[in-house]
Parts: structure tokens; C-alpha cells; sequence
């Protein structure tokens, strides 16, 4: 056939079981599973017989979901971005164990309108503020310019300075210590804010909770709507939802225990939420829509075994995808995107689970009164417009396949301009107090101020022999020489008039002879065989400039064992250590699509194309997420100020989440196709009615996702905003533009060649060779 049968061949064969009979190697193992729908179908039959138990027994699980899915929140932590292995990581290590450097620290700022910063009263007032933070046991140091005299603690305006409080405890641990800290910080005539990566990740759980009830108030209602339209009946559209809830409720009780033992990124609730709503409402909607297809000539026992048989066993296979790619995100060592990968994989599961048990008892039990509380007259979504659509793509495959092509290579484009960064305080909204002290600091000291490049270094003998103190001069000085450098402090900068031997001799001498305030700075900088070298520059640190000027001192010459460290070279280890692993990421995640897909449809090339529709799809919304949140375009609508980069996990994360959510459209796209061709042996007939018949429940499905995904558009933290965006892009396009167009459009054109598998493949899987 050249072009698309007419209307009634297409609902003839539409339901119709295929007919061709199994040889006797079906009954191999892999034969016997590709039978796989009867074992779908013996699963309706027995989810009909007990669905009593069966809901009961979800019930249960979701009234123990309710108890400990309020308390994840404390158990989880707000970073996850850090990895022990890097360069950048034992540098701090070192400058840990051998100059007593804090794990992490806090930033106090410090500002009055009255008197200037310099002022005797004025530094009085900070050494009263901070005076009682000794008692807490984890304060291993402030630095105030009173102790230290360090002139570039006060801005140059005179009106800010800022107190450094060193830690011993990581960041994650030290937000714990932030009210006893608040506790003993005494009240001044100064105005006081308080910043730093403990303070910004206490804010980000803050910010995250207040986030996820805003995107759940907004989302769930219109997704209920959404649902309502598609349906037409409150009870149809309110069974898809109440899944989303007991999924959602479910998986984060389990969180809450397995962040009991393991750390768990505060992330992961904005996660589960997101995809729990979206897929246990989307797999919901298809079993549900497909039962009340076949109540339309069947009882209620026959409709759900064959529901179960067809979409229960679709949504299987597309579930198994989605859970591919979230453990591909398991095999990361950062802790944000492991605890990203063990919820996302988790809602999959226990939405999965939902979908092919309680909604098939629910259904039974309701039977014929699914379709009540109808308020809107209940319509067929295979109707017309599916129905010309798909005679214009059988009828134009090539134009159409060229423009699809064109446009998402073209909407994909400006992600060849894309910048990695790490996250700092400026994901927060500015109302954040850890973000308006940021923004301060940042005003008033300059970009590079509370970033600086901290060269940990170590000698084989004393740091403070002659010939050490003589190369770490003339290592200072090469480092100063390079663009955008403003200050080095170091062991040979404490005193800028000396030269070279006059700092020999001065170490020569002993240090008894020295002024307290430079021994002082000396005992800060140094230990035995270690001392510490402070870059500041003038630059972001996840600008290109500042990774160039680290990339200019790690190729430094000199005598000892070196570790560059600081925010810039993190940014730098942590962008290499995440995507030296994707790779083998994607050959896993794509590897094992195909094999699943492979023992689905028996085919080789159906496979292959459905990866590369994928790719291209996500790649539009990698385009998608440069345009908006690098470069700043709709910054105005969406409320949020340009970083000038993306987030470095943010294209690892999205590949992994969206490859196997669109997998999903295919995999149900497909299914339909092939129930046809399998009795008509007809391509084009068999793509036409596929598109016809799957178009409307794909479109509505994918509006679901868009809705839950889009609705985080509206929070406060901008990584999760772009997650949100990038998501409802990606599944827009891949809904309309992949999965009605192009995907049609290359199965037309490629013909029966769609099928074609090796015949000993076709054999094991008990299928007849494509002739």
C-alpha cells in the first residue's frame, strides 16, 4: 500500500489479535517471553480475581507513606556537588590535617551607614558580635581585620567588612551548627548578614520545600483539569491523579529511610514530585484510557485482561526505559546525582507498580462506573484530526522528515555555545539572607573576593629553609605576573618591600624576634612543611577567564607537591569528573533501551531509530536551556538573572530523565503500530493507524507532564526552574514534533525495512523472518 487505507479498514483491524501461528521454538526461553502479553493478560486475570486484597494492600502502604513522608526533609542535605578524589579536594584535605583549615567556613558581613569600617567603634562592635562563638565547639577560628590586619577585609568605600569563621565540619554537617551559631553571635548597631556554602545549603532546603508546595498547588489542579478534558469524567480523571499522590507519598517515606544511611541531596524531593506526578498520572491515564476503549464491546473481566495484555504490557516495557536511564544517573559518585538517580528510579518502580496493580483492581471494582460524574460528553481520541494528520504524513514522509530535521538541529544549535558551571549562591532568590550577603560581598569586595584560588603546597623539609622560601618567591611571582591577578597572599607577600633574600633572611632568624600581628599571619599561612599560596583575581569564578588562570598555575613550575584548590578549580575537577564518566553512561543507558526495545518489537532498526528521535529531542531542549538560562532570554518572564552558564549536572540529568520519558510516547506509539502489522502486514497502513489511534492519548499524556514539569518553572532556585523548563520543552516537542511527525514520517520511509531484524534473532524470539 502507497497511502492510507480507508476509514474502515483502519478500525476493522485496529483490535484485532495477531493471527499468524507460533512455531515450536516460541517455546524457547526467550520465545516463551515473547509471549510476554499473555503473561500481562494472566496478570489482569488475577488482578480481577483479588482486587480487594490488592487494595487494600496499597492503602496500607500509602497511610505508612503519610507518616514518614513529612519528615524526609530532615534527613536530607543540601549539596552533593563535591568528590573526594580531585585535585582541588586534597589540595583542601591537606591544608585540613596540616594547617588546622576548616572543612568549611562561614562569611559574616559586616555594614554600618554611620560609621566607617575602619573605625575603632565600628571593629569594637565586630569583636563583641563574635566574641561568643568560641563556645561553639565546631569554630576552630575567626578571622576579623582586627586579628589579622588584612587590609582587604574592608571594602574600599569603607563601609563593609566581613569576619571569616573557620569550621570543623563539612558543609553539608555545618548547616546543622547554624543555630547555635545564630545563638551566639550578640545583637550590634551593625547591620549583619550571614553567608557562606553551610548558610546557602540551609537555604536551599528552606527554598526547595517552599518550591515543591508552590509547583504541587499549581500543577495538581491543572493537571486535574487536564485529565477532566481528556476524559470527561471526574472519577476517570481523578484515578490518574490519586496515583500520582501514592506515589509520590510512597517513594519518600523510602527516602527517608535510606537517607538514614546513606546522604541524600535535598534535591531529590523536587525530583520524586516532578516525575512521580508526571509518570504514575501518565501510565495511569493509559491503562485507563484503553479500558474504557475496550468496555466499549467487552465486559469488564475481558476489558481489563485485554488492557492488560496491550497497554499494561506498553507501559511495562516504557517503564523499564525510564528506569534505565534514571540508574545510569546511580553510577555517578556525586552525591546529587546518585540520590537524583535512587529517587527517580524509586517513583519509576513503585509508579509502575501502581500502574499495573491498584489501577487495574480500582477498575475492576468500578467497572462501567469509571465513565461517571461525566460532566463534559466523553470523546474519542482517535478522531479526525489524528485521522488527516496521519494521511499528510503518509502522503509527504520526505518534506516533512527534511523540515523536523532541520528545525530540531536548529533549536539544538546554540548549545555548541555552552559554559559548565557549579552552583553558588546565586541560584537563590535575592531575598535569601546567604544570597544578599553574597550579593555584598560581590558588590563591595568584587567578584573574586570570597572565591580565591588557594594553592596548597608541601616540601619535602622545612617550608622555611632557605632554598624553599627562595622558589616559593619565584613561584609568587610568576603567578602575579598573570592577567586578572589583583593579590597573592603568601609566606613571601607579608611584607611586599622585602626581596628575595631579605625574606631568606628573615626566616633564618627565629620567630621570637618577630611583632605578635606577623607571627600571627605567618602561623595562619604556614605548618612545618606546608603553607598555604591565596590567589585573588578579578574574575567569576566560573568565568573562562578565571578556569584559564587556573589552568595557568597548575602549569607553573616548581620544586614541591602542588594542589590547586578554591571554587574555580572545584568547578573545573567537578565538570571533569562528571563528564569523564558520561560516556559510559549513555553506551549503558542506550545499550540496554535497545536490548528491551529489541525483545519488544523484534526488530533491530526500530531500536536504533527510536535512540537517535530521542537524541535529537533532548538535544532541542539542551539548545533550549543555553538560550534561556545562560544567555538569558525570557529571563524577565520566567523571573530569574542569567548565571552565563548552565549547571554542569543539569545535561547529564536531563538526558538521563528524558531519554527514557520519551522512550515512553515511542514504546506506545509502536506498540499500536506493530498490533496492526502483525495482522496486516502492512507498513504504511499499520504507521497510519498507529498515529490515528495513539496520537490524542500521547498528546494528552505528554500535556500531563508538561503541566507537573512546567509548573516548576515557578520556583526560587534556578536549577530547578531550568530542570522544569527543560523537561516541559523537551516532551513538548517530543510529543508533537518527533512522535507526530518525524518518527512517521522515517517509518514510512523506510518501509517494511522498520521490522528487519537478523533471522536468528527473529528465530529466538519466536517471530517469522521478515521476507
Amino acid at each position: 500500500s502507497t497511502g492510507v487505507r480507508h476509514h474502515y479498514e483502519l478500525d476493522q483491524v485496529d483490535s484485532v489479535e495477531p493471527l499468524a501461528p507460533h512455531t515450536a521454538s516460541l517455546w524457547s526461553t526467550l520465545g516463551v517471553c515473547a509471549r510476554i502479553g499473555f503473561v500481562f493478560r494472566r496478570l489482569g486475570h488475577l488482578v480481577y480475581r483479588f482486587r480487594w486484597p490488592v487494595i487494600i494492600l496499597w492503602v496500607a502502604l500509602f497511610a505508612l507513606g503519610l507518616l514518614f513522608a513529612p519528615r524526609v526533609s530532615d534527613a536530607l542535605k543540601g549539596g552533593g556537588y563535591t568528590l573526594k578524589t580531585t585535585e582541588a579536594a586534597k589540595g583542601m584535605e591537606l591544608l585540613q590535617r596540616e594547617l588546622g583549615y576548616g572543612q568549611s567556613s562561614l562569611t559574616i558581613v559586616f555594614s554600618s551607614t554611620n560609621l566607617p569600617a575602619d573605625d575603632p567603634r565600628f571593629l569594637s562592635q565586630v569583636e563583641t558580635a563574635l566574641a561568643d562563638l568560641s563556645r561553639v565547639k565546631a569554630v576552630s577560628k575567626t578571622i576579623t581585620y582586627a586579628s589579622s590586619g588584612n587590609p582587604s577585609l574592608i571594602s574600599e568605600d569603607k563601609t563593609t567588612t566581613y569576619a571569616i569563621v573557620m569550621l570543623d565540619a563539612d558543609p553539608d554537617t555545618a548547616t546543622s551548627l547554624l543555630p547555635e551559631i545564630q545563638q551566639n553571635l550578640r545583637s550590634s548597631d551593625l547591620n549583619m548578614v550571614m553567608t557562606g556554602l553551610a548558610p546557602v545549603y540551609a537555604d536551599v532546603v528552606k527554598v526547595s520545600e517552599r518550591d515543591l508546595r508552590k509547583a504541587e498547588i499549581l500543577g495538581l489542579p491543572l493537571a486535574l483539569l487536564a485529565l477532566v478534558v481528556v476524559f470527561g469524567s471526574l472519577v476517570a480523571a481523578g484515578l490518574p491523579v490519586a496515583m500520582g499522590g501514592i506515589s509520590v507519598a510512597i517513594t519518600l517515606a523510602l527516602i527517608y529511610f535510606i537517607a538514614q544511611r546513606t546522604n541524600m541531596s535535598i534535591f531529590v524531593m523536587n525530583m520524586v514530585s516532578m516525575l512521580g506526578l508526571g509518570i504514575a498520572i501518565d501510565y495511569s491515564l493509559f491503562i485507563v484510557s484503553r479500558f474504557r476503549e475496550e468496555l466499549r464491546d467487552k465486559d469488564v473481566e475481558q476489558s481489563l485482561t485485554r488492557t492488560m495484555a496491550t497497554a499494561g504490557k506498553a507501559v511495562a516495557f516504557s517503564g523499564s526505559t525510564v528506569f534505565i536511564g534514571l540508574m545510569g544517573l546511580v553510577t555517578f559518585k556525586f552525591v546529587m546525582l546518585r540520590s537524583l538517580g535512587i529517587g527517580g528510579a524509586l517513583v519509576v518502580l513503585i509508579s509502575l507498580l501502581a500502574a499495573l496493580t491498584l489501577v487495574p483492581a480500582i477498575l475492576a471494582v468500578l467497572g462501567l462506573r469509571v465513565n461517571t460524574l461525566s460532566i463534559i460528553p466523553q470523546r474519542r481520541l482517535g478522531g479526525g484530526f489524528w485521522q488527516g494528520l496521519a494521511t499528510t504524513v503518509m502522503r509527504y514522509p520526505g518534506a516533512i522528515f527534511i523540515i523536523v530535521i532541520v528545525f530540531l538541529l536548529a533549536t539544538g544549535s546554540p548549545f555548541l555555545r555552552v559554559k559548565l558551571g557549579s552552583p553558588d549562591a546565586s541560584i537563590l532568590p535575592p531575598d535569601v539572607p546567604s544570597r544578599q550577603g553574597f550579593d555584598i560581598i560581590r558588590q563591595k569586595f568584587g567578584t573574586g573576593e570570597l572565591t580565591p584560588i588557594l594553592i596548597a603546597i608541601k616540601s619535602q623539609n622545612s617550608i622555611f629553609a632557605p632554598g624553599n622560601i627562595a622558589a616559593l618567591y619565584d613561584y609568587t611571582r610568576a603567578i602575579e605576573g598573570y592577567p586578572g591577578v589583583k593579590r597573592v597572599t603568601s609566606l613571601v607577600d607579608l611584607a611586599p618591600r622585602l626581596s628575595k633574600e631579605q625574606y631568606q633572611a628573615l626566616y633564618s632568624q627565629p620567630f621570637s624576634n618577630l611583632n605578635p600581628q606577623f607571627l600571627q599571619a605567618i602561623q595562619e599561612l604556614s605548618g612545618d612543611d606546608t603553607t598555604l599560596v591565596q590567589v585573588t583575581s578579578g574574575y567569576s569564578f566560573t568565568s573562562d577567564a578565571a578556569q584559564e588562570l587556573v589552568k595557568k598555575i597548575r602549569a607553573t613550575e616548581n620544586p614541591f607537591e602542588t594542589y590547586v584548590s578554591g571554587s574555580t578549580a572545584e568547578n573545573m575537577d567537578l565538570v571533569k569528573g562528571l563528564y569523564s564518566g558520561f560516556p559510559r553512561v549513555l553506551f549503558l543507558v542506550m545499550g540496554l533501551t535497545f536490548l528491551a526495545l529489541l525483545f519488544l518489537f523484534g526488530s533491530v532498526v526500530l531500536p536504533l531509530k527510536a535512540i537517535l528521535m530521542n537524541s535529537l529531542s533532548i538535544l532541542a531542549s539542551y539548545g533550549a536551556l543555553v538560550f534561556i538560562f545562560q544567555e538569558g532570554h525570557f529571563g524577565s518572564w520566567l523571573h530569574f538573572s542569567p548565571q552565563g552558564y548552565v549547571e554542569a549536572s543539569l545535561p547529564i540529568l536531563l538526558f538521563c530523565v528524558l531519554f527514557g520519558l520519551s522512550m515512553d510516547y515511542e514504546v506506545f506509539l509502536l506498540t499500536r503500530v506493530k498490533e496492526v502489522y502483525d495482522t496486516s502486514g502492512d507498513n504504511t497502513l499499520s504507521v497510519a493507524q498507529g498515529l490515528r489511534r495513539t496520537g490524542g492519548i500521547i498528546t494528552s499524556a505528554a500535556l500531563i507532564i508538561i503541566i507537573v514539569a512546567g509548573s516548576f518553572a515557578i520556583s526560587d532556585i534556578v536549577i530547578i526552574k531550568a530542570l522544569g523548563v527543560g523537561m516541559a520543552i523537551a516532551i513538548f516537542l517530543d510529543a508533537t514534533i518527533v512522535r507526530a511527525l518525524l518518527v512517521p514520517a522515517t517509518m514510512r520511509l523506510l518501509g517494511n525495512l522498520n521490522w528487519w531484524a537478523p533471522s536468528f534473532i527473529k528465530k529466538a524470539l519466536g517471530q517469522k523472518p521478515l521476507e
